[in-house]
């Protein structure tokens, strides 16, 4: 039997609905997420909102990112400065409150076990000001909402008991906007920010990392050469992180059961109380795709847990319930 992770976003039609067909990977869970439902199904687009109630800020032209998906792109206005920005509510926290009291009604009355936590995944403060600004106003947006986002997992750490509570923080762009381009000036500062939002997570509140590449119109936007890349990230977060890292997520690619791919998790630096998760599993190639990802990536890591490669948000509505179904079907593989 092996644990799984469900790495966020489900498309069903509320967080009661999430609880509820998620129940049945109770037994290989240890962290429930609500689905990142409603306003937060596309990941980040939904902080435009935020941007486009600041007076400080005005839309310059609008981005198509990959699967269609339309991100304004704000600047500051005439005369105004980063520190004239002002950001209202974000709306993480008010989401974590509400979809918390409806985790734990569905727990208490049995569909989780005693000890499940509630998670919260969030996009690093980077992740949001990357798509919504260029690139040379980023490195000014990007400290004012680190400000704003920590404030709002200061709400949540500070309204949830900690002791139910699980953060992952999503590393998507660090990775196929910086960190996989050679040359990139922005490497160590995108790192620096994952290590500071990871340290601002209390100690008692269980941490993850999910490492991403990307999953607009539900395709990579870069495709992973191996887990090298990953393994280097997860090593320097291992030094670097000063409090617990309870769980790493690494995407496997469905057409990567080779030993190139995972040939680099020989060299990870796991911490004693790190569980590491691999994102192998693959509703188009079901049960036999994954038992030969399994096979291959056991010769080079053999204690991981599953999941898949990135949250569920992307997919049809109609092909959750089948893909829970092969969720439940891999954990009870030897």
């Amino acid at each position: 039997m092996r644990d799984l992770l469900l790495v966020g976003s489900i498309p069903l039609a509320d967080a009661d609905g999430v609880f509820e067909a998620v129940g049945v990977l109770s037994p290989y869970l240890a962290w429930v997420p609500d689905g990142e439902t409603g306003d937060r199904s596309n990941w980040t687009q939904w902080q435009g909102d935020v941007f486009r109630k600041s007076p400080a800020l005005e839309v310059a032209s609008t981005r198509m990112i990959q699967g269609g998906h339309p991100y304004p792109q704000f600047r500051l206005t005439k005369d105004r400065r980063p520190r004239d920005l002002e950001l209202g509510s974000l709306g993480y926290a008010k989401a974590a409150r509400e979809s918390y009291e409806v985790f734990r009604d569905w727990r208490d009355r049995g569909a989780f076990r005693l000890g499940t936590r509630f998670q919260v995944s969030l996009p690093t403060p980077f992740a949001v000001v990357i798509p919504f600004f260029g690139a040379d106003a980023t490195n000014e947006i990007w400290p004012v909402y680190e400000q704003k986002l920590f404030e709002e997992l200061d709400q949540i750490c500070g309204s949830i008991p900690n002791e139910d509570l699980a953060i992952q923080w999503d590393i998507a762009c660090e990775i196929h906007r910086v960190l996989e381009v050679p040359g990139m000036a922005e490497r160590f500062a995108v790192m620096d920010g994952i290590v500071r939002a990871a340290n601002k997570v209390p100690h008692d509140v269980h941490l993850g990392i999910h490492l991403c590449y990307g999953d607009p119109g539900h395709k990579h936007i870069i495709e992973p050469k191996s887990v090298g890349l990953m393994v280097d990230i997860s090593n320097h977060l291992a030094r670097e992180i000063n409090r617990p890292i309870n769980w790493l997520h690494m995407p496997v690619p469905r057409d990567r059961d080779d030993s190139a791919y995972f040939d680099p998790l020989r060299a990870l630096e796991q911490r004693d109380e790190t569980r590491v998760f691999l994102g192998l599993i693959h509703l188009t190639d079901g049960l036999d795709g994954a038992k030969r990802r399994i096979a291959t990536a056991t010769s080079f890591h053999e204690n991981f847990g599953l999941a898949t490669e990135c949250g569920f948000g992307r997919r049809p509505p109609g092909t959750i319930r089948d893909l829970i179904a092969l969720h439940e079907s891999v954990a009870k593989l030897n």
